[in-house]
């Protein structure tokens, strides 16, 4: 199957939705403290979900991992590993900023740095930047960038024009605009290593791709073996986090019922949280089953749905032909749209004035128009003639 940016654009907007509904779930969990439903969603996320799918569409991914050189996968393991670190400190992103502005700022440098790292490391960047299509790409980059900047506008304005009540009641009780800002960047930077990881995998999706093709199978699933990979990079990390908090904070019984905090303040205060309870209450000494069950249920479904996201991306990816490196852009772009929908959903800008809203409105726009610029690229560069496209082989 051919490249068609077209259908590559559908898949990642996808892609973005799943990701930007990741934390929805995570509001109907009760009494749990964070490093217990972040590890349950990561495991179903990073080790259940991968080999699950995988073995579905790929069913010999076992023999591939086998045949790929071991480089590929130890640096692919490798990159995991440091998104891992921008994976755990994005939850704090979203913590002090909210949904919408979390993602948009976080995932804003997250885009920057994981679009162009994988060009700059094959010394391509000079070679796209010739070209017209290859500037349409990156001006889509900068669209996109911008719109980054005019959703932190918003935020800084939103801090500044909504009242601690109201805060609370859209579950933004830590709101703070300062704090958030450094750990978005920080988050951002370390996240778009996944970006990194996936391109040092590119030899495993080779050899996935001869195999499915000489099963007479679709090429479209080639990336699914390099995610199990990535993945278990990101899993080491939040493991040895999330048990290095179990322990210090000895929360290990909340797995059996024991009632926790919920530092994301993911739910709304009520008598579902531990904040709307007496402390002192008999009835805190454990949660019932069904709450347990449900809790586990919620959790594992924010891990199946953060899944989603690259299972689509990777579908995406091998639409975009030989910029397919400006998939991690529309990817990127896709979730920050979809998170500031679910902002607005979710009320996150009640409150604030109509400069405000009309500031996040504009962010929007220019997301959605990074995306049509990104892929308008992409399209030219499928008319462009072989001889010039070559020169983004690898």
């Amino acid at each position: 199957m051919g490249a068609n940016p077209l259908i590559g654009v559908i898949y990642h907007w996808i892609g973005g939705f799943a990701s930007a509904t990741n934390f929805i779930p995570f509001r109907g969990i009760k009494r749990w403290s964070f490093e217990i439903y972040w590890i349950i969603q990561g495991f179903a996320a990073w080790i259940v979900a991968p080999l699950v799918l995988c073995s579905i569409f790929v069913p010999d991914f076992v023999s591939i991992l086998r045949e790929s050189p071991k480089e590929s996968i130890h640096m692919a393991i490798f990159w995991g590993m440091l998104w891992g670190i921008g994976g755990l400190t994005f939850g704090l992103s979203v913590r002090y900023l909210g949904i919408a502005l979390g993602y948009a700022i976080a995932l804003g440098f997250c885009t920057a740095f994981g679009t162009l790292i994988p060009p700059v490391m094959h010394g391509q960047l000079g070679t796209i930047a010739h070209q017209h299509s290859g500037q349409v790409v990156i001006a889509g980059v900068g669209v996109c960038l911008l719109a980054i900047a005019v959703n932190g506008v918003a935020g800084y304005w939103k801090e500044h024009e909504v009242s601690a009540e109201e805060k609370a009641e859209a579950g933004e009780r830590d709101f703070s605009f300062g704090k958030g800002l450094l750990v978005a960047v920080f988050a951002g930077i370390m996240s778009s290593f996944f970006a990194v990881g996936l391109d040092a995998g590119k030899p495993i999706a080779d050899i996935a791709k001869t195999h499915l093709l000489a099963q007479g199978k679709l090429d479209l699933w080639q990336n699914l073996p390099v995610l199990i990979v990535v993945l278990w990079g990101g899993f080491v990390t939040n493991f040895v986090w999330s048990a290095f908090l179990i322990i210090k904070n000895k929360s290990i019984a909340e797995f059996v019922g024991q009632p926790g905090s919920n530092p994301l303040r993911s739910a709304p205060l009520s008598g579902n949280t531990i904040a709307g309870f007496d402390p002192m209450d008999p009835s805190l000494l454990r949660l019932s089953g069904k709450t347990l069950v449900v809790n586990y249920i919620f959790a594992a479904i924010a891990g199946v749905v953060w899944y989603f996201q690259f299972f689509f991306y990777s579908m995406g990816q091998t639409k975009m032909g030989q910029f397919e490196f400006s998939s991690w852009t529309l990817h990127m772009a896709s979730i920050i749209l979809f998170a500031t929908l679910w902002g607005l959903v979710l009320k996150e800008w009640r409150g604030t004035s109509v400069r405000t809203k009309a500031m996040v409105t504009l962010g929007i726009f220019l997301l959605i128009g990074a995306t049509v610029v990104v892929g308008a690229g992409n399209y030219l560069k499928t008319k462009e003639a072989p001889a010039v496209t070559t020169a983004f082989r690898r």
